[in-house]
């Protein structure tokens, strides 16, 4: 099945767009006003610069910057921030081949066109989109990113099974009770004894089980 990958009429100020980003003021909702008045980017082919972020992850569906703007505003995560961008904005390419950053040319092009069905003219569009991108992010850092120096696995072990041990007398003087053991036993009598035969079978009775 095709998939929809993000791109613009006019990429010429992407590169504009992050820098400006970084400098201004985060705004409570990203406008056509926030992109034209604060950013300085006025043009109506540039509006579409909205939607490539919301398909990168730095605005939500109503605008609002996420925590992933954030970081374009911070130096030292901008890149890989703009690389996890493309790897989510892009996945369908990513998922068809890994290294998607890494290819060009016609190699690229065979594969948006692969994953998109689209034709020469919306392919190159994409494509371009896609290598304008590119310059700004780093792929390494964003591959590495949440593992950060000193983070490691760390393997837990299932705790070994212990045998239940038998409950020993305690030493010292130490309370221990011992199992008490009950038996029922059923005499029946006959009917037409008598009372010496009785006295006989409970004597009997009382030499096996004395009390």
């Amino acid at each position: 099945m095709a998939k929809d990958l993000p791109y613009l009429p006019s990429y010429k100020n992407v590169g504009k767009l992050f820098e400006a980003i970084a400098a201004a003021k985060q705004p409570d909702s990203f406008t056509h006003q926030f992109l034209g008045e604060t950013l300085g980017i006025k043009g109506s082919a540039d509006r579409p610069l909205i939607p490539l972020l919301r398909a990168l992850g730095f605005i939500d569906a109503s605008n609002r910057p996420t925590a992933s703007y954030g970081e374009l505003k911070n130096p030292a995560r901008r890149r890989a921030a703009i690389g996890n961008g493309i790897r989510a904005g892009y996945a369908p390419l990513f998922t068809a081949n890994e290294n998607a950053d890494k290819l060009g040319g016609d190699e690229l092009k065979g594969l948006v066109a692969q994953v998109a069905g689209t034709d020469d003219s919306m392919t190159q569009k994409i494509v371009y989109t896609f290598n304008a991108l590119k310059p700004h992010a780093d792929f390494s850092a964003a591959a590495t990113n949440g593992a950060g120096p000193g983070k490691q696995e760390t393997e837990i072990e299932d705790e070994p099974e212990i045998a239940p041990r038998r409950e020993e007398r305690p030493r010292g003087g130490g309370r221990f009770t011992e199992p008490a053991f009950h038996y029922n036993i059923n005499v029946q009598l006959p009917a037409n004894g008598t009372e010496e035969t009785y006295l006989n079978i409970f004597s009997a009775l009382r030499k096996v089980f004395p009390s």
